[in-house]
């Protein structure tokens, strides 16, 4: 490998890149990922809804997974969309546009008179979601100082497990305070709060740097750089941006036509995989139909909902951890360590089910079910703790600046057609091999996630956005194709 594929040590990494983040990043932030609370919140309330709502929807196996899985279906699209649109009108500008899907789509869900309606309000609520997933990071990433992008960006994956876990927690306090055959509507209802939220606040946010500079607007950059960064941090970064913006040979609109560049192709290929290897693990099959499998070994509808709270719980914990550890591990280092752990996880839960007896002296055994539970918590240990923080942040980073919103929108347009297949699939799958079959399924795939993972993602941690795209340029024009230099040859300057 030749020398230009290290990194050298920039004003990026510098003394200057550790001084305070302004306040006003992390407000951007907050309101931002807002985005992600709902989604969050949407695809978590389905989890209990559907225990309440198929009497009234006359819902069987296939039409319950088609529910639940036509907002990944939407959540497809609308990353693909947001991506092209995020590019010419600006990421905020689409943040709040999807802040009034968002609001539309709760809406009618809620009030859907039958299954058609209802999954045609998913798939609405799929196109907001799925632009949220595409946008939010990138906007954030874009956004953030260098060294605080990574904890940053992450918040995003904090709002969807915290959403997840309020929409845990609504599940059963809607049960417990007024059970019976219409709480599912209100369950769905309440996400019309944090989206009208979303709206009100993003009105009052600026674009981010790279998108004005990419537009020409240097102006404006400069002024967001000025309230994003301490003072002797805003002339370099600024610089930096208009050079690289400049390399391109292309000025045109970014067009996926430039996948005809091999290293293009081979870094979107790796977006695809990175994206589409947290999904193959089933995760979502846990986030969506945790009661169902628990009520599946024996757990009675109430000790289901409350038992899904913990779920929610481990997430929200483990995230934060996730958190923690992006300051201390590069990202391919996390991405092995959640994708070896969660494939260990499914067989253990495989294992549970398949092994341990459903009746003991003709009564369910519980503990049984108990086992399960502890399987779902360790698997989230290392999804949330690992896997999906790094997966967001590795898509928020990897890809070029003018192909960012396109190649961003592809990648999780990748992600959500996966999501949506595991998803439609898993109610016929329970029906058919039952759940430890199902689990071992899904640990044989994440073998095959586990040596794209080793062979193809690179590391990223404490570089620019700019240095980033250079890296990865010269690695994969190298005719060492899309393996990783190792450790040992790869400089990274400590954080």
């Amino acid at each position: 490998m030749s020398k230009e594929l290290y990194f050298t040590p920039s004003r990026a990494s510098g003394p200057n890149s550790n001084s305070r983040t302004e306040p006003f990043v992390k407000v951007i932030a907050v309101i931002a990922t807002l985005g992600g609370l709902l989604f969050g919140y949407d695809t978590g309330v389905i989890s209990g809804a559907l225990l309440f709502m198929g009497k009234e929807l006359h819902l069987t196996p296939f039409t319950t997974g088609l529910v639940t899985s036509s907002l990944l279906f939407g959540a497809a699209f609308g990353a693909l969309i947001s991506g092209h649109f995020a590019a010419a009108a600006g990421r905020k500008k689409i943040i709040i546009i999807l802040a009034v899907i968002f609001a539309v789509g709760a809406l009618g869900t809620s009030l859907a008179p039958d299954v058609h309606w209802m999954i045609f309000f998913r798939l609405v609520l799929g196109v907001a979601v799925g632009g949220a997933a595409a946008t939010v990071p990138v906007y954030i990433a874009e956004i953030a100082p260098a060294n605080k992008r990574g904890q940053l960006v992450t918040l995003q994956e904090l709002m969807i497990v915290s959403g997840q876990m309020l929409a845990y927690i609504s599940n059963a306090g809607f049960n417990a305070a007024w059970g019976g055959d219409e709480t599912w509507r209100w369950m769905l209802a309440v996400a019309t709060i944090p989206a009208v939220a979303l709206w009100f606040g993003m009105m009052f946010m600026p674009d981010t740097p790279r998108w004005y500079a990419m537009k020409g607007r240097l102006a404006e950059a400069r002024k967001v750089l000025e309230r994003t960064r301490a003072p002797e941090d805003v002339e370099w970064e600024l610089t930096e941006i208009e050079e690289t913006l400049s390399e391109d040979e292309n000025k045109s609109k970014p067009r996926l036509k430039e996948l005809k560049k091999p290293w293009l192709f081979k870094l979107f290929l790796i977006g695809i995989g990175v994206a589409v290897i947290q999904q193959l693990s089933g995760v979502n099959t846990i986030m969506y139909y945790a009661p169902t499998m628990l009520k599946s070994v024996g757990m009675s509808t109430n000790t289901a909902l409350f038992a899904t709270i913990a779920n929610g719980a481990i997430s929200v914990l483990m995230t934060f951890v996730g958190i923690w550890l992006l300051g201390r591990l590069g990202r391919r280092t996390m991405t092995m360590l959640g994708q070896f752990g969660c494939t260990a996880c499914l067989l253990f839960i495989g294992g549970v089910s398949y092994f341990m007896p459903e009746m003991v002296h003709g009564q369910v055994d519980t503990l049984r079910s108990y086992m399960v539970l502890l399987g779902m918590l360790m698997f989230l240990s290392f999804q949330q703790g690992a896997l999906s923080p790094v997966t967001w942040l590795l898509l928020s980073e990897i890809f070029p600046t003018r192909l960012r919103g396109i190649f961003m929108g592809g990648a999780v347009f990748s992600m959500w057609i996966a999501n949506f297949l595991i998803s439609l699939a898993f109610p016929i799958l329970l029906a058919s091999v039952g759940l430890a079959g199902a689990f071992f399924i899904f640990a044989f795939i994440g073998l095959f996630g586990a040596v794209f993972v080793v062979k193809c993602v690179p590391e990223t941690r404490n570089r620019s956005l700019e240095q980033i795209e250079h890296y990865l340029h010269d690695w994969l024009s190298s005719d060492r194709g899309t393996r990783p230099l190792p450790a040992s040859k790869r400089k990274v300057e400590s954080h």
